[in-house]
């Protein structure tokens, strides 16, 4: 039987990480639950800041994305963050990247397993998680876009949803 592994709380105050090179070249994941279901999917889009006074984190997600219908059903969601050198990870994250969850248990497939603080779900394999409250929900448009350059993302039409989180907690193993 899956032992989870026991994570410790983290002051946000002494978060030291580069929020760029963990999104592009490490990634992170996003991960909701509703109605019995968790999803994971990978995101390399994002950014951690302060507004409304709370320590926020944005991320984006897809219309079509099965992620997204379990964020718009759940008022939390986890963000994240790998060890990188470990091959089961840069593999799991090919598969969360790749694989719908609306059809196939990605995350059994990757051999990945659901923690949970305060009823918010998240990746046990992980190594530092960000434990978020969603505030908002902004679909992004191309009526809104002044750089003509933004386009070429969206040539398809499936447009991304800014999800803003407050940061409610920030785990670490």
């Amino acid at each position: 039987m899956y032992q989870n592994h026991v994570f410790q709380p983290y002051p946000i105050e002494s978060l030291e990480f580069n929020v760029f090179t963990r999104l592009k070249d490490d990634w992170a994941t996003i991960t909701a639950e509703a109605d019995g279901k968790t999803n994971t999917m990978t995101a390399s889009w994002g950014g951690v800041g302060r507004i409304w006074d709370k320590n926020v984190v944005s991320v984006y997600v897809r219309e079509s994305r099965y992620t997204r219908e379990l964020l718009d059903a759940s008022d939390f969601f986890s963000v994240n963050f790998y060890d990188m050198d470990k091959k089961e990870n840069r593999m799991a994250l090919k598969i969360f990247g790749s694989v719908s969850g609306r059809n196939e248990d990605k995350i059994a497939e990757a051999h990945f397993h659901v923690n949970h603080k305060k009823g918010v779900p998240f990746m046990d394999e992980s190594n530092f998680v960000f434990i978020c409250h969603k505030l908002s929900k902004t679909l992004l448009s191309e009526d809104g876009f002044l750089d003509p350059s933004i386009k070429k993302h969206y040539e398809n039409g499936d447009f991304h949803y800014m999800y803003i989180g407050e940061i409610m907690d920030v785990l670490a193993r």
